[in-house]
């Protein structure tokens, strides 16, 4: 595939005409060596990827975007509708190609790309499918940026960020699932709206698995630095089990909801993978719940497992992973979710 970038040779025989065009500033110094220069490599260029890509420009995250995709048409179609709005973007270097050596040195890998489920295919055989892509994505991008950080996306993104980890050989922090980040944001809207106060205010997450299995983790939910449960008890106001419960079921569903609705889910997911690149690369040390290895946290046993808890992400990767209290409801369902995982992985052969 022909690979379009902006260049400035554009004269005769690829004269820079950059030299031409501006005079230089007499004794000027050289451009500084020590600006960083970001590279961002999104792997899949459908619905999700490509929203992935859009908010990374629009929040000026890098300066270099790198698109990968099998599907020659697809990508350079997308790659030229990006470019085309450049007077409209911060500066950034857009390209894409078949070819995974343009993804050398990226700093973040981000891998959106997934089979897609084929009439009475059985989930199981979805998952093979889906690891055998990965073996074709996952060992090259490593080859081309041994240092980087891989960000993935595709779902199951549990079982896939396991699979990612040990194909690449990178070390645990420097792999992460996009896992209950978005849920966790579902969720704060949802309380938020039941208590018409901004989403911002309320810190609330949502752990263990990306799926039905995931775990509301009510007793640590607090607006705007109250804890709610213990407040509400502490005012003798009543509430209902099945009312906390109606709530999580929503966030369960409210993917399923928009795909009934428009036929996949693609903005969220775009946001919220771009605040994980903006607290990754601009080392924000900002807490996010991400699909981690969790092996030996919060009394989880039985097997490597990835599955989401509240982690610090810095420029390295995973940084820490904060000491949150659980009840102990809370600890058996964040080990069934875990058991959920290491069911899918062992049917898998992992």
């Amino acid at each position: 595939m022909h690979k379009s970038t902006s260049s400035s040779y554009l004269g005769p025989g690829g004269l820079d005409l950059s030299k031409a065009f501006f005079i230089p500033i007499s004794g000027g110094s050289p451009p500084s060596p020590t600006k960083r220069h970001t590279k961002i490599t999104v792997v899949g260029v459908g619905n999700v990827g490509m929203a992935i890509a859009q908010t990374i420009l629009t929040q000026d995250l890098a300066d270099e975007l790198t698109l990968i995709d099998a599907k020659e048409d697809k990508l350079r179609g997308e790659m030229l509708d990006l470019q085309h709005a450049a007077a409209f973007l911060p500066r950034t270097k857009i390209q894409a190609s078949l070819d995974y050596a343009a993804t050398a040195n990226s700093d973040l890998c981000i891998v959106t790309a997934g089979a897609r489920q084929n009439p009475g295919e059985s989930r199981l055989n979805l998952l093979q499918r889906n690891v055998a892509l990965f073996r074709h994505i996952v060992p090259p991008l490593a080859k081309y940026s041994p240092d980087s950080i891989i960000l993935v996306v595709s779902n199951p993104v549990d079982v896939l960020t396991y699979v990612a980890w040990k194909l690449s050989g990178f070390p645990p922090n420097r792999v992460i699932g996009s896992g209950t980040n978005l849920d966790s944001s579902r969720f704060r809207f949802l309380i938020a709206d039941h208590l018409d106060v901004n989403a911002q205010d309320v810190q609330a997450y949502i752990v263990g698995e990306h799926g039905d299995s995931s775990v509301a983790l009510w007793s640590s939910i607090s607006v705007g630095g109250v804890p709610v449960l213990s407040f509400l008890e502490r005012q003798q106001i009543a509430f209902e089990k099945e009312t906390l419960e109606k709530i999580h079921k929503e966030v369960v569903h409210s993917a399923y909801e928009v795909i009934q609705l428009k036929g996949y889910t693609s903005w969220a997911i775009g946001y919220s993978v771009a605040s994980l690149a903006r607290t990754v690369l601009r080392d924000q040390r900002r807490i996010h719940p991400v699909s981690i290895l969790a092996k030996g946290l919060h009394e989880i046993d039985g097997g490597e497992v990835f599955l989401s808890l509240p982690a610090q992400l810095g420029r390295s990767g995973v940084l820490g992973v904060t000491n949150v209290h659980l009840t102990d409801e809370e600890t058996q369902q964040l080990r069934d979710s875990a058991k959920t995982i290491l069911e899918v992985q062992n049917q898998l052969g992992l």
